[in-house]
């Protein structure tokens, strides 16, 4: 499926993993790298169902989850929003930058790096 631009988030969609699971991380991921503003409205459930080609159903799914997680509010009669506070944001980028710390510290174990020579390769790539 072709990148779908929306609201300042590019929705790659792979018909192979859960559909309204890559909506949460996309739009995660928008929020996260400050793509989308806080407080933003993003299109309705049924406005971004039928841009992604996906049902309803999924994109609500996915609003929820983001709603449960502090990320989006939806106001009845309003439409659906970023959140305005940078809090939950953070947080966010804070999950995301462990994760992605954990998945690099597997992968150095796997290839036998020790944690000192972890730690020494990462001074010397740091911020280059």
């Amino acid at each position: 499926m072709e990148p779908i631009q929306v609201a300042g988030i590019t929705f790659r969609l792979d018909p192979g993993k859960p559909l309204y699971e890559q909506i949460v991380d996309q739009v995660q991921g928008a929020l996260a790298r400050g793509d989308v503003n806080l407080n933003e409205r993003l299109p309705s459930v049924r406005e971004l169902a039928q841009l992604l080609k996906v049902n309803p159903n999924t994109v609500m799914r996915a609003y929820q989850d983001l709603e449960r997680g502090g990320l989006l509010m939806t106001y009845r009669g309003q439409g659906t929003f970023t959140t305005d506070k940078p809090e939950p944001v953070e947080r966010l980028k804070q999950d995301l930058a462990c994760r992605a710390i954990a998945q690099l510290v597997t992968e150095m174990r796997r290839l036998g790096f020790s944690r000192e020579q972890a730690l020494t390769l990462f001074e010397e790539v740091k911020w280059s």
